[in-house]
């Protein structure tokens, strides 16, 4: 169920996104003849007085036609209600639609959250870290770790409630390359002794392969004010909107260190399934943090993207006359081809990492 309610997420944050280009189009009189939510073979089909909307089999994608280069409409060429025969500023308003309707709903998620959730008041720490070793190979997950155990002491040393205990767990580790550490871990309370031993990395440190985080969690209140809900609403969207510029910009400046974070639909659909699991208020902070970076990916101006029609309004706007519709059409259709085969590649990559995939292809 955890992992039907982060498609959900998607397919919802999908048809946000193409209800802004939607209703941006209908909304200044131009036409769009084609809604629909998904890609593939069509599963369900209504055909409305202008518009024919569908739902299709693959719900991680979605888009909105237009009769401009439809064969088979018979709306004349010079039609001043077709897409193409609008101003650049018309235009320009239903290809951006889309990623202002993400940003708006993320926004009105994260109201929502704080909501029904309350506002964020202090982090309440508990004894131990809690640890996710970073794969099947990393001589944490080999030594018996697993995602979400805690770590209650190393070499006999107690963890403590508070944030030094990272900071002590990361020394010990650290500090101890090619010699057995022992370790007490609470797995659904339980106690297990564990022992392993760090390999050393090129820095001359321990490293064991394992992610670290605080034990712990937000203690939350309700607020009597509603205003204070949009406003804390409006500053965690607004970290959350520049973390994300600053995580695509590390992309692109150190693109070889940052490329292996990369996520595609599986992993996506994978870390909303364990945040449901979690917590299902959770997935509301799932939804506000994706739609963010769906509506940021769709502004980047590359081809089949948002960003790049808008390039192309742009470079329409200086030079007084769109670039040739061959021009035009071989870069995005080039940019489709290759956005695809990297979408199918994340796709094939981290389903053959799920854990029981990995135990079928043993």
């Amino acid at each position: 169920m955890s992992v039907l309610a982060a498609i959900a997420v998607l397919a919802t944050l999908i048809l946000v996104h193409e209800l802004g280009h939607f209703i941006a189009a209908r909304s200044q009189g131009i036409y769009a003849n084609r809604f629909s939510l998904g890609f593939g073979p069509i599963l369900l089909k209504y055909q409305g007085s202008q518009t024919e909307y569908t739902i299709r089999a693959f719900p991680l994608g979605g888009f909105v036609g237009f009769p401009d280069d439809d064969p088979d409409s018979d709306i004349p060429p010079n039609d001043p209600n077709l897409l193409q025969n609008r101003p650049i500023l018309d235009r320009a308003i239903v290809i951006s639609a889309g990623v202002i309707a993400n940003l708006i709903f993320a926004y009105l998620v994260l109201v929502l959250q704080l909501g029904i959730v309350g506002i964020p008041q202090e982090f309440k720490y508990q004894q131990g870290v809690i640890v996710k070793p970073v794969n099947e190979q990393s001589i944490a997950y080999q030594a018996g770790i697993r995602e979400g155990d805690i770590i209650l002491s190393v070499n006999d040393q107690e963890l403590v409630a508070g944030n030094s205990s990272t900071l002590l767990l990361t020394k010990e580790i650290q500090t101890h390359p090619n010699q057995e550490i022992y370790l007490k871990i609470q797995r659904q309370n339980q106690a297990i002794p564990l022992k392993l031993t760090p390999k050393q990395g090129a820095d001359g440190k321990g490293l064991v392969g394992i992610e670290l985080g605080p034990n712990g969690g937000a203690v939350y209140r309700r607020t009597q004010n509603p205003v204070e809900i949009f406003t804390v609403a409006a500053n965690r969207f607004q970290q959350l909107v520049v973390g994300t510029i600053k995580g695509f910009g590390q992309l692109v400046t150190n693109f070889q260190a940052t490329a292996s974070q990369v996520s595609g639909p599986v992993n996506i659909v994978k870390i909303g399934a364990k945040l449901a699991t979690d917590n299902s208020a959770n997935l509301l902070s799932f939804a506000a943090i994706i739609s963010i970076n769906l509506a940021i990916i769709n502004i980047l101006p590359l081809p089949a993207l948002d960003g790049g029609q808008l390039a192309f309004l742009l470079i329409e706007g200086l030079l007084g006359k769109p670039l040739p519709a061959k021009i035009q059409e071989g870069v995005m259709q080039t940019g489709l081809v290759l956005l695809l085969g990297l979408g199918i590649f994340l796709i094939v990559k981290e389903t053959t990492q799920l854990e029981w995939v990995q135990h079928l292809l043993q």
